[in-house]
C-alpha cells in the first residue's frame, strides 16, 4: 500500500511540472479508438488552501491546441491486450496530434475503461488534538479509514474523501479551520486490477511518455456528461463504448461508485458479422447507418444491401430488411442494459433522491437505445454530450468523446485524493475485513 501511495503521488507531482510546462497530453486508450488531446494551460494554478478538499482544486484555464484520432488496435474489454500494436497506435495518434499542436510533449495523463473496477464506501474518525482543523487533522482521519482486503493483484486508482463531518455537523466539503472535537470523513475507493493498469503503464513508458495521471474512464465520462445538478443531486453516467460499458454514479458533485461491464458497441457489430456472415468492416458500416433497436412496419419494406467482395455474384448481392438486423442488434443491446441494472441494483442506486441516468459513449448513438434504457432501468434517461472546450473542434463533442473530455477536466481539475495529503507513516490505512459502508444510502 505504501507503494501505491508514493507512486500516486509522484504521479501528481508530474502533474505540476507539466502544469509549469504549461503543457500535457490527455489520452483516452478505448477499445475502438485512442483519442488524444493536447491541452495548454494559460494561468497559474491556484493552491489548495484557496480551493479546499474537493472537486475542483488546483484549477487552471486551459485549451486544446493539437488533436488527433486513430483506430485502436491491441486494447481488447478497455485493456491492452497487445502490447506492441496497441503501442503503434498509440504512438501514432501522439505524433498526428504534436504535428497538429506543432509542439512536442512529454507528460501525458490517460484513462482506461476495462481494468474489473470495484467500488467501496470507507469511514474513518480522528479526535482534534486541538480544537481546529488542520491539515494534518484531515490527513489523520484519512489514514484512519479501514480499509478492506482488496484482494490479490488489485490496487487503488482513486480514493476520494467525499465528505466530511465535524461533531454533528455533516456534509461538510472542507473543514480545515473550522472549530470542533470529532471529525469523521467517508472516502470512496476505487480498486482495479493492477496488471491493466500496469500494462497501460508500461506501453506509455515504450512510448517515452512521463504519465502524470492515470483515471478511469466511467469517471472522466461522468465529469463531461452530467451537469451540475445530476452531480449535486444524484445520477449514473452509462459511458457504452466499443469494448466496455463504464458506470459511474455522482452525489454531491463526488463520485461514489463505479463499475463495469464487459460488452459493449463491439459485441454488437461481432453478433451481425456472424448473423450475417459478413465482415467486422462491413457489419460497422451496417450497424452506424442502419443500426437500430426499434423496429415498425415501414422496416420490413427498407431493404439494406451487404456488398462483399468474395467474387460469388449471389452472395455479394444479398439484402435484408432493417427489421432483421433490429432482431440481430436488440437482444445484445438489452443484455448490455440488464447487466447495468444489476450493477446498479447493487451499488443502491435508487436511494438516491434523484435517479438521473445519462447516455453517453459510441454505442448511445443507436437510434431508439434511449427509450429501451428507460424501460429496462425503470429510471428518467438522456442521451448525454460532453461539455464544450475552447479550442476543441465539432467532430469531438459528441457522445464518443465523453471520456476524452472528461479527462481534460480531470487534468486541468483535479479533486483531492488520499494521497494528495502527508499521511503520517505510521498510520497507513490498516488492512482489515470491515465491511465497506454504503454511506451514501445511509447518510444521503
Amino acid at each position: 500500500m505504501t507503494d501505491l501511495y508514493q507512486s500516486q503521488r509522484a504521479m501528481r507531482q508530474m502533474r505540476k511540472a507539466a502544469m509549469q510546462r504549461g503543457v500535457v497530453a490527455v489520452l483516452d486508450v478505448g477499445s475502438s479508438k485512442i483519442a488524444c488531446l493536447i491541452l495548454r494551460f494559460d494561468g497559474p494554478e491556484r493552491s489548495h488552501a484557496e480551493d479546499g478538499v474537493g472537486p475542483m482544486a488546483g484549477q487552471s484555464q486551459f485549451h486544446v491546441i493539437g488533436r488527433a484520432i486513430t483506430r485502436s488496435r491491441g486494447v481488447r474489454f478497455g485493456e491492452v491486450d497487445a502490447m506492441h500494436e496497441t503501442e503503434r497506435a498509440i504512438r501514432t495518434v501522439l505524433q498526428s496530434a504534436q504535428k497538429n499542436a506543432g509542439q512536442r510533449v512529454d507528460h501525458v495523463i490517460a484513462c482506461l475503461s476495462g481494468a474489473r473496477p470495484r467500488s467501496y464506501g470507507l469511514a474513518g474518525e480522528h479526535h482534534l488534538a486541538d480544537s481546529v482543523v488542520t491539515e494534518q487533522d484531515i490527513a489523520r482521519v484519512l489514514a484512519a479509514c479501514a480499509m478492506p482486503d482488496l484482494g490479490e493483484g488489485r490496487e487503488v486508482l482513486h480514493a476520494h474523501p467525499v465528505n466530511f463531518a465535524l461533531d454533528h455537523r455533516s456534509g461538510l466539503s472542507d473543514p480545515r479551520g473550522q472549530i470542533g472535537h470529532r471529525l469523521t470523513c467517508d472516502m470512496h475507493l476505487l480498486t482495479v486490477e493492477a496488471t491493466a493498469v500496469e500494462c497501460l503503464l508500461h506501453c506509455l513508458k515504450r512510448c517515452d511518455l512521463e504519465v502524470a495521471g492515470i483515471a478511469s474512464s466511467a469517471y472522466a465520462a461522468g465529469l463531461a456528461s452530467l451537469v451540475e445538478d445530476e452531480q449535486e443531486l444524484g445520477a449514473a453516467c452509462i459511458d457504452m463504448g466499443g469494448g466496455a460499458t463504464g458506470i459511474s454514479i455522482f452525489m454531491k458533485k463526488h463520485m461514489i461508485f463505479a463499475d463495469s461491464v464487459r460488452m459493449g458497441g463491439d459485441h454488437v457489430t461481432s453478433d451481425i458479422a456472424k448473423g450475417l456472415q459478413v465482415s467486422e468492416t462491413v457489419a460497422e458500416r451496417i450497424k452506424t447507418i442502419h443500426g437500430g433497436v426499434h423496429a415498425t412496419g415501414m422496416d420490413d419494406r427498407e431493404r439494406i444491401e451487404l456488398g462483399g467482395d468474395s467474387g460469388d455474384w449471389e452472395k455479394d448481392r444479398r439484402s435484408i430488411s432493417r427489421t432483421e438486423l433490429i432482431g440481430i442488434m436488440r437482444p445484445r443491446v438489452e443484455e448490455i442494459l440488464e447487466e447495468v441494472r444489476v450493477r446498479l441494483d447493487a451499488a443502491g442506486f435508487e436511494h438516491l433522491p434523484s435517479q438521473q441516468i445519462v447516455l453517453t459513449g459510441g454505442t448511445s448513438l443507436i437510434p431508439g437505445l434511449d427509450g429501451l434504457a428507460a424501460r429496462i432501468l425503470g429510471q428518467r434517461v438522456r442521451l448525454g454530450r460532453p461539455l464544450r472546450l475552447q479550442g476543441l473542434p465539432q467532430v469531438a463533442t459528441d457522445a464518443p468523446f465523453a471520456s476524452t473530455v472528461g479527462l481534460c477536466l480531470f487534468a486541468a481539475h483535479p479533486q483531492d485524493e488520499w494521497w494528495d495529503f502527508e499521511i503520517p507513516v505510521e498510520r497507513y490505512p490498516a488492512r482489515s475485513l470491515k465491511r465497506a459502508l454504503r454511506w451514501f444510502k445511509d447518510n444521503w
